[in-house]
């Protein structure tokens, strides 16, 4: 007992002097090579641990192992602490969030928000959320007491303060699209008028680290240097100042998110066009000098009001400086700074922190030479960043809940840590275990894109893998950001070196084919990339292993000890199969025959010095003993996986739901997900990859229930058959065989026929032959695909025999074992999306969306209408009709959705034409959106029908009248994907979504393509650019709507003037052609000014060929400009329906202005 009493007095000294100071770290890193990091304060220690602590850290392990650890809540409650004593007096606290999600900010911010409604929950105090995206986790009754599904704007948001009348705010939780809005409002004088608090960091302090004049000087006064930077607001101060800096140079836009707007430099001409561009996304822009080829490193750090201060996690880029540090890849904790690198920047990061008063989280980025100890500070982000999200689920330590906490008035010291409950937040977690993160990209999907990557953020989604080396956790991330990776592998490359030295998206494979495959050394790869020689001679020992295998080239050569080594780097079976000639299902047999399995461990935060009580797990073959027991036999839910175009945010809500749905079944769960998830929703968390080989070792040792893969997107899905059928596992709710009979076509399609149900005309081919003469039975245009797709990938409309012939060649290398099926494709047809849920074949809710886009736009980047707005009920009938025999057809028990085309009959006479293009036996992205309009959780529905215990009564929910609809919208980041062409077509492009509600179709969508990112509505007397097709009239109803609001009409050649004049209807309107420079950005630009264009209409009938294609240059400078673009038919006529009906403003806050629980009649979700 003497023992743990000593311990408890030592903790209570550590943490209780004067509070300022950080307890020490006991961590043992054993995976760096380093002396132990433990640290009084500021100050940088040469020394290792203080002797009292590391005795005392060595004898509490000898010591009886039934010893009971110092309790946090015993210790709180001994009120040692004085705790809580400046609680900040609020009542009800408004959060903004983010938005729809778009390049440089996703799901993390969901993951941010919804911890601080968590913390405002617990703390009873009423919160408001505002935030359009409807896909989200926090959007539910079950965070927030009330959610208004609006555009986060000063307009909006002041609405709905002066209905609510919050009497606080925050502004760090929904990431840069909040921090600027707090700030704006903030000049405008909007929370002084209503009397609210800004919680957390003060508006002071986010002008102060987003303003980089004011950041520099504030930095100066502390000695901390930064790099040498000149605000400047127009072209020619630019090009001043880089003659001040000296090239090469950066430039960056203030006020943006994820490094959009900056570039590289190297001389005058480069900085020109830069500039120009950077300043219409921005007012200020800087010029620094570049530092390229420096180390990268972050630091996470929490500061309460009190001025306890610690640093939660550091991390470092694997690229060196010059990749945006959200497109690059990171480990955590730092593996190559020394102890000495470690503190420098620990004690600047606390310095500037407090200099600053960051009140509530903060990370601070620094670029850090590498062979020297020189120094600069990039940037602070004084809100949760995407790394914050990163480092909680790194470290196991709740950023975002902490920084609510202290926002609210808490300090360090009386909060105790919400993962471990065994410790209090004032701690510095230590891991024993390493984070590897690596972004996904997705710029194949796009034309003409760029694929370099520098300082502006390009990726999507990112994965995070843990593993207890950095060879482990590398190769796991490699298989998390795409399926088709078997681990480090090469690829072709034309120009390796090229790639080597500028880094694209590819920068990782190109590392590995010149070490695998072209016999590179490190010290050669080192030179051309400047990537840290340590992380290359580690790669170096996945090639060695690699070798080793082909030399062998049997799987019956390979002994245990070499299987064991492989399994430890990171190897996964199918990677050991490929290069010893077997095949997956061998592999995994000798590895079980030579008792190989994989160990499971908890992020336990404290490096296993302290038991750890936390249900957040990986795997990992370096270990030797699991931590958890496995007696609960739950049920497995697999998650989506990586974010990337075509699933995101919309899988983690449905994957989320389901467990939650679960654990109210009485049913204990396990998760299995790559990043999103918080740590509290399932009985337990498995951060893993979602491959078979996983999947399976986790059914395995858990001697799981049941597994349910009909909530995570495609990913699952595609494993479905396989667990079922090698690895015997029980999957829940529909048969795989069943699932495979939708997903190949031929047995779809026999099915539909069998069944009455109608489609499009089709064929698989093997040869370009075969297509050409099927495409004359059925006429041009056709629709090209391979079998098995997510998003549309490598889906494309042909209209001609040459872009036939193109096209085959291409397409049909996408899946060898699958060929490619040729559809019919039907123009001007009506798009109608049905999300439903069945049980035993038997349909119990669905929903039918309407599409306000012509089919040939994917249904991702489709607009959606919910009640249908234009459907006769006589459609809504047949399509309900198409359900029941499809979930009777294929006996589906969960949630399925479908796509059908509404087509007119050609004979003219007759009801329409209904045809089902596509059905997926699983979860759809709309989803959220059908279950939070409708007012059902579709999604509870469907667990239940899984494990057959509480199945409702079918009911029919397009039966009720409904006085609202909702509109869902596309989220595209153009803007970041320099050189893309902004054009729709069957290949999804958008990376999120939002919906707003309205009484009708106008309110709603009006509202809606408000809430899309930095929209800035073309006010009456600005002018209007035109273009496009002007064969359809289109155009002219555009036109007919705007030019009585006043409106300047600009056209850019004589067809499109004599069109827009000749098609309105009464001959009024006037439209003036202009100058229109294609191959001169610059000049471009001034033509814009000139003429003072503030939106473009450019209905295009197909994809630019050239790019130089008027329309192309129209579109994309349109975007790089940051104006308005409508570039699809029907909605830009609806929403220049919604100008003519909205325009000019009215007085007073507009109806649309309501509470999500008032549009749907309370709070059933």
């Amino acid at each position: 007992m003497a023992l743990s009493s000593r311990l408890t007095r030592q903790l209570q000294r550590e943490l209780l002097q004067q509070g300022k100071q950080a307890a020490p770290r006991v961590g043992r890193r054993t995976f760096v090579s380093q002396t132990t990091r433990c640290t009084r304060h500021d100050r940088p220690s040469k020394h290792t641990v203080p002797q009292h602590a590391r005795t005392f850290a060595k004898s509490a392990r000898r010591g009886n192992q039934s010893q009971v650890a110092p309790n946090a809540k015993a210790y709180l409650e001994s009120g040692v602490i004085a705790g809580a004593q400046e609680l900040v007096d609020v009542k009800k606290v408004l959060v903004i969030g983010s938005g729809g999600l778009s390049i440089g900010q996703a799901g993390e911010f969901d993951y941010s928000g919804s911890q601080a409604l968590k913390a405002l929950k617990e703390a009873g105090i009423q919160s408001v959320l505002i935030n359009p995206n409807i896909a989200t986790i926090q959007t539910a009754h079950v965070l927030a007491d009330e959610v208004y599904y609006l555009p986060v704007t000063p307009e909006y948001v002041t609405y709905v303060i002066e209905k609510e009348r919050p009497d606080g705010i925050f502004l760090s939780f929904g990431g840069q699209t909040a921090l600027n809005l707090g700030v704006k409002m903030n000049k405008m004088g909007v929370f002084d008028r209503y009397n609210v608090k800004v919680l957390g960091t003060s508006i002071k302090t986010l002008e102060t680290s987003e303003d980089r004049d004011l950041f520099s000087k504030a930095l100066k006064e502390i000695d901390i240097p930064i790099a040498e930077s000149i605000a400047v607001s127009s072209i020619d101060e630019a090009l001043k100042a880089a003659e001040d800096v000296g090239y090469p140079i950066i430039v960056r836009a203030a006020y943006a998110l994820g490094g959009l707007g900056s570039g590289f430099a190297e001389n005058a001409e480069e900085l020109r066009n830069l500039s120009a561009r950077s300043l219409t996304l921005s007012p200020q822009i800087l010029v620094e000098k570049s530092l390229k080829g420096w180390k990268e490193a972050e630091y996470e750090v929490v500061r309460d009001a009190s001025d306890n201060c610690i640093t939660v996690c550091n991390m470092e880029n694997f690229d060196p400086l010059g990749v945006h540090t959200g497109d690059s890849i990171v480990v955590s904790p730092s593996q190559t700074l020394s102890d000495e690198e470690y503190h420098m920047l620990r004690t600047a990061a606390i310095k500037i922190v407090r200099h600053l008063g960051v009140v509530g989280e903060c990370n601070v980025q620094y670029a850090l030479q590498p062979d020297g100890l020189d120094y600069r500070v990039i940037e602070v982000n004084a809100r949760l960043s995407r790394s914050s999200a990163l480092a909680s689920k790194a470290t196991g330590y709740p950023l975002a809940y902490t920084a609510a906490k202290i926002g609210l008035g808490h300090t360090l010291p009386e909060l105790p840590n919400a993962v471990t409950r065994t410790t209090t937040a004032n701690f510095e977690p230590s891991l024993d275990y390493i984070v590897t993160k690596i972004p996904r990209w997705d710029l194949a999907k796009f034309q003409n894109v760029n694929r370099s990557i520098g300082s502006s953020m390009k990726s999507v989604g990112e994965v995070m893998a843990i593993g207890r080396t950095f060879e482990e956790s590398f190769q796991k991330a490699i298989r998390q950001v795409d399926p088709k990776f078997a681990g480090l592998q090469g690829d072709h490359f034309d120009n390796l070196e090229e790639v080597l030295k500028n880094p694209t998206d590819r920068r990782w494979l190109a590392v590995g084919q010149a070490m695998l495959h072209e016999g590179y050394t490190v010290d050669r790869v080192h030179e051309l990339s400047k990537i840290d020689k340590w992380f290359l001679y580690k790669i170096q020992n996945i090639v060695d292993c690699t070798h080793e295998l082909q030399d062998i080239g049997s799987l019956f050569g390979v002994k245990k000890e070499l299987m064991m080594n492989a399994k430890k780097m990171g190897f996964s079976d199918k990677q050991i199969a490929q290069a010893v000639n077997s095949t997956e299902d061998e592999v995994r047999a000798r590895r079980k025959n030579f008792g190989i399995r994989p160990w499971v461990k908890k992020i336990d935060t404290l490096a296993a010095e302290f038991p750890a009580d936390t249900n957040y797990l990986y795997t990992t073959y370096n270990a030797s003993s699991h931590d958890v027991k496995f007696d609960d036999h739950g049920i497995i839910v697999l998650g989506s996986g990586v974010y990337r175009i075509g699933s995101s945010v919309e899988f983690d809500w449905c994957a989320v739901n389901a467990t939650l749905s679960l654990k109210n079944l009485g049913k204990k769960t396990a998760m299995i997900n790559t990043y999103s998830t918080d740590f509290d929703v399932a009985d337990r968390l498995y951060f893993e990859e979602l491959s078979y080989e996983r999947v399976q070792d986790i059914y395995e040792l858990e001697s799981a229930s049941g597994v349910v893969v009909s909530v995570g997107g495609q990913l699952p899905q595609n494993m479905a058959l396989k667990l079922q059928e090698t690895g015997k596992a029980k999957v829940l709710g529909t048969d795989p065989k069943d699932i495979d009979k939708a997903e190949d076509r031929h047995k779809f399609s026999q099915i539909l026929d069998s069944i009455g149900v109608d489609q499009p005309a089709w064929r698989e081919l093997t040869s370009y032959n075969d297509a050409k003469k099927f495409v004359e039975e059925v006429a041009y245009p056709v629709l090209v695909r391979p079998s098995y797709v997510l998003s549309g990938a490598a889906m494309t409309v042909i209209r001609s025999e040459e872009e036939l012939e193109e096209k085959l060649l291409a397409a049909s290398n996408v899946s060898p074992d699958h060929p490619v099926v040729i559809t019919k494709f039907i123009e001007g047809a009506q798009e109608i999306d049905v999300d439903a849920v069945a049980s035993k074949g038997k349909l119990l809710v669905h929903a039918v969306s309407e599409h306000v886009e012509n089919a040939g736009v994917h249904s991702g980047d489709a607009s959606l209408v919910l009640p249908p707005a234009k459907l006769p009920q006589s459609v809504i009938e047949r399509v309900k009709g198409i359900a029941e025999k499809v979930a009777k057809a294929w006996s589906i028990t969960g949630p399925f959705n479908m796509q059908i085309i509404n087509a007119e009959n050609p004979d003219g006479q007759g009801e329409s034409l209904l045809k089902v293009i596509e059905c997926n036996l699983r979860a759809s992205r709309s989803f959220p959106f059908s279950s939070k309009v409708l007012g059902t959780n579709f999604i509870d529905v469907a667990t239940r029908a899984l494990v057959d215990k509480d199945v409702p009564e079918p009911v029919d929910l397009m039966q009720e009248k409904r006085d609202y609809l909702a509109v869902k919208v596309p989220q595209f980041s153009w803007t970041r994907l320099a050189g893309a062409d902004p054009y729709l077509g069957v290949e999804m492009a958008s990376t999120g979504e939002m919906a707003c509600f309205g009484k009708d179709l106008v309110e709603a969508y009006w509202t809606a393509m408000q809430s899309t990112m930095n929209f800035r509505l073309p006010l009456p007397g600005e002018g209007l650019l035109f273009g496009g097709d002007t064969a359809t009239p289109d155009l002219g109803m555009v036109v007919d709507y705007l030019s009585p609001l006043g409106y300047k009409l600009f056209a850019a050649n004589e067809d499109v003037k004599k069109h827009l004049e000749e098609s309105s209807k009464d001959g009024s309107v006037k439209v003036e052609v202009i100058e229109f420079p294609k191959e001169d950005k610059r000049a471009l630009r001034e033509v814009f000014e000139k003429y003072d264009i503030r939106g473009v209409f450019n209905l295009a009938k197909r994809r630019a060929s050239s790019m130089v294609d008027e329309d192309y240059v129209m579109r994309r400078n349109c975007v790089d400009f940051g104006l308005p673009l409508f570039m699809e038919p029907r909605t830009a006529v609806l929403f220049a329906q919604c100008m003519s009906e909205k325009l000019p403003k009215k007085e007073g806050i507009p109806p649309e202005v309501r509470r999500w629980s008032d549009f749907i009649g309370g709070k059933p979700l």
